[in-house]
């Protein structure tokens, strides 16, 4: 069980500061595009560099999918989200302090966090940013039970968690910045603090209502081919 958190945190902590690191560092040059490549290529690295150590879950909206599809048990799920959360934060302390070297750098500014409303990207209302996030995590982990359940493609998880994972983003990024998972939104929001940690609520609530939908639904076999 050890090695498994420890992968579930170091593949998040890879998610944070590649995902959140692009958009924060390079995303004047690369766009929108270019950030949800980044994020989806770090799922994609984190899937077969560590996938056969803990599933590469990286996101307890995934976890809990998993459990309720029955294929974890809810004392694994609950470590692997307290990993998971503290990768994320490491990995948005990371990416906090390379950012600081930047001399006009100011963490309210922007580390990655997600939100919504005046001022914040599409200026999207709350409603649609709850809708966008609750849909788009049960569409994610609908396809993340499909591709590693029994029947799936061998070898090919790894590419289409993380090609769906970017798809997500080009979709979202102007609505919410994309969370689709609690651990990743945590992170940055400690650091950014005021509005981000204020509206972090909808990112751990939709993401989980999300992932919960998808798992149920796979365990009542309306998402599987068996």
């Amino acid at each position: 069980m050890g090695k498994k958190l420890i992968a579930e945190a170091l593949g998040t902590l890879i998610l944070v500061l590649f995902g959140c690191g692009a958009a924060v560092i390079a995303g004047a040059d690369i766009g929108h595009t270019g950030i949800s490549l980044a994020f989806g290529l770090a799922i994609v690295a984190a899937a077969y560099g560590l996938g056969a150590i803990s599933g590469a879950h990286l996101n307890p909206a995934v976890s809990l999918g998993v459990m309720l599809a029955g294929r974890m048990k809810p004392a694994e799920f609950a470590g692997y989200a307290v990993a998971q959360v503290a990768g994320a934060i490491l990995g948005a302390a990371i990416l906090w302090m390379i950012a600081s070297g930047k001399a006009d750098y100011d963490a309210a500014s922007g580390l990655g966090q997600n939100g919504w409303g005046v001022g914040y990207l599409g200026e999207y209302s709350m409603g649609a940013a709850l809708i966008f996030e609750v849909v788009a995590t049960f569409l994610f982990v609908t396809v993340i039970l499909g591709a590693t359940g029994r029947g799936s493609a061998a070898g090919f998880a790894g590419l289409a968690i993380g090609l769906t994972l970017a798809a997500i983003h080009l979709v979202g990024i102007n609505v919410t910045g994309v969370s689709v998972n609690p651990a990743r939104s945590i992170g940055p929001a400690l650091f950014v603090g005021g509005t981000a940690l204020s509206q972090l609520w909808l990112f751990i609530v939709a993401p989980i209502a999300g992932g919960a939908l998808a798992g149920l639904a796979h365990a009542a076999g309306l998402t599987r081919a068996d």
